[in-house]
């Protein structure tokens, strides 16, 4: 079986955020083991429309909350919507208590039993 794509473990990983929770580009960079990438990240989330499969792109923010890929929605206002519909409070294009909605993927995956991931990732 051919090794999957940068793009598509992002894809991954961004279908496996939970409704109501947020990461970030950087924290899923460095899952994957590629610390530094988090731009790389950004372009998967922005050609994230373009894929059959539903990845909620809109649940990647930068690392300050802030909404910085929202003109990727069709909309100025459709990532802030999608997220307000998911019972984030947005204020000013960034996310109210960030800290507490962050998910981690390094935390949140560590023992998520057969993930492809976690097998890729360990030291």
């Amino acid at each position: 079986m051919p090794e999957k794509s940068f793009f598509d473990k992002v894809y991954d990983i961004v279908r496996l955020i939970p409704v109501g929770r947020v990461t970030t580009y950087g924290a899923i960079a460095e899952y994957l083991g590629t610390r530094g990438s988090a731009r790389m990240v950004g372009w998967a989330m922005n050609s994230a429309h373009t894929e059959i499969n539903n990845i909620p792109a809109h649940r990647v923010v930068n690392r300050s909350g802030l909404l910085t890929g929202k003109h990727h929605f069709g909309g100025s206002m459709v990532m802030q919507q999608l997220l307000e519909g998911e019972g984030i409070e947005i204020v000013e294009d960034k996310i109210v208590r960030f800290g507490e909605l962050f998910w981690d993927p390094l935390i949140e995956l560590k023992s998520f039993p057969g993930h492809w991931l976690k097998e890729n990732t360990e030291k």
